[in-house]
């Protein structure tokens, strides 16, 4: 069903559960597992003229590495080599153009779960490859509490509902 699957990663520990759960989706199908991590230079632009553009670009590149490392380091937990790629651009744009130029089957990614005035303000790169992707997109919340896959500790969407909770779309 799946023969390539693309794991964007920002680095952050909360999308360390997006990572395995594309791990071992990549396992149990023998599919490729390919990450990205993509160097929003547009969130420097205004940073004072006298910033070295070529320093900042060095560390973000850097950190990037960094993430997909231990992208890397996961995959082989799971026993599955992860190709690694630092892309530069907006995030929800580059990763859109990777999965669909690079014949991916799923994109699996991290989402902090945020609405209302704080998706409004913040943005989402998850919901601008949702909106955006011809590929299917799997998203897997990061801040949540169920730390494994199989549902048991974690509420469905109706039993948030019957608590007052309102699920945004």
């Amino acid at each position: 069903m799946y023969d390539r699957i693309l794991v964007p990663t920002d680095g952050s520990a909360g999308t360390e559960r997006a990572v395995s759960h594309a791990a071992r989706l990549a396992a149990a199908h023998g599919a490729e597992l390919h990450a990205v991590y993509v160097v929003n230079s547009a969130t420097f632009t205004g940073l004072p003229m006298e910033t070295s553009w070529e320093g900042v670009g060095d560390v973000l590149r850097e950190e990037g590495e960094t993430a997909l490392s231990r992208v890397e380091d996961i995959g082989a937990e799971y026993g599955v080599a992860v190709a690694t790629h630092v892309l530069d651009g907006s995030p929800s744009r580059r990763i859109v153009e990777f999965a669909e130029g690079n014949d991916c089957d799923l994109v699996v990614m991290g989402t902090h779960g945020r609405g209302g005035i704080d998706r409004l303000l913040l943005g989402s790169v998850a919901e601008g490859v949702v909106r955006a992707c011809s590929v299917p997109v799997l998203t897997v919340q990061v801040d949540g509490e169920d730390e494994d896959f199989d549902g048991t500790e974690a509420q469905s969407e109706s039993e948030s509902a019957d608590e007052g909770e309102v699920a945004v779309e």
